[in-house]
């Protein structure tokens, strides 16, 4: 995967992420999901070393992991995304 994939995926993983603001998700969720917003707006705003953006997906994957259910379907669906494309940039 070169850089422009990987800065297009972690664009699209803060996306997901923040598309998850508005909407009306359990309080636990949201504080997961909150932190993992930040980790990824800071990579989609940042250049980093290949060796910490693979760090920091895997603290934004373990945030993720700790979300079981958001009780907005809405939500969970941009949540799927999110992990996705973690799996997907951990892989490459």
């Amino acid at each position: 995967m070169d850089d422009a994939d990987t800065d297009a995926l972690l664009r699209a993983l803060y996306e997901h992420l923040h598309a998850t603001e508005e909407l009306p998700i359990e309080r636990t969720a949201s504080r997961w999901i909150a932190e993992a917003e930040a980790v990824a707006g800071d990579l989609a705003d940042s250049e980093l070393a290949d060796s910490v953006v693979r760090e920091r997906v895997g603290h934004v994957e373990h945030l993720l992991a700790q979300v079981e259910g958001t009780g907005s379907e809405e939500a969970d669906e941009h949540v799927r995304q999110a992990k996705d494309i973690v799996d997907r940039i951990l892989a490459a």
